[in-house]
């Protein structure tokens, strides 16, 4: 209980911090402006809620993974859209769905070193 705890202030302490610092924004909500003219990354984000909806977390992760695009600060802000909402998601939903608060505290450790973020 208390390492879950722990992991869960980690993340978000992690994700409050990359929004501020490198995407400058107060917030880590990705926001879709446009509805008619979706960009591939307000796909992307559609695709991955979507399959967190469906419980299709791993392969949502996946997804994203494939997807980034390094020389675009939209996809690090997708990327720590989809685990800031992992991280706010219950414990028994994650367990049920093969997916762990470790998993996601690593999925973002990754993202932060694809993008080239030192911490």
């Amino acid at each position: 209980m208390y390492e879950h705890d722990y992991i869960m202030r980690l993340v978000r302490d992690l994700v409050n911090f990359i929004a501020r610092v490198f995407l400058h924004k107060d917030c880590v909500d990705y926001y879709i402006s446009d509805e008619e003219n979706l960009s591939g990354t307000d796909l992307l984000h559609k695709q991955l809620i979507f399959l967190i909806s469906q419980g299709k977390i791993n392969e949502a992760e996946d997804l994203l993974f494939e997807a980034m695009d390094v020389d675009n600060p939209k996809y690090l802000e997708v990327a720590i859209d989809f685990y800031n909402r992992l991280n706010e998601m219950e414990d028994e939903f994650l367990e049920e769905n093969n997916f762990s608060r470790q998993e996601i505290e690593e999925g973002l450790k990754e993202v932060i070193r694809i993008f080239g973020i030192n911490i």
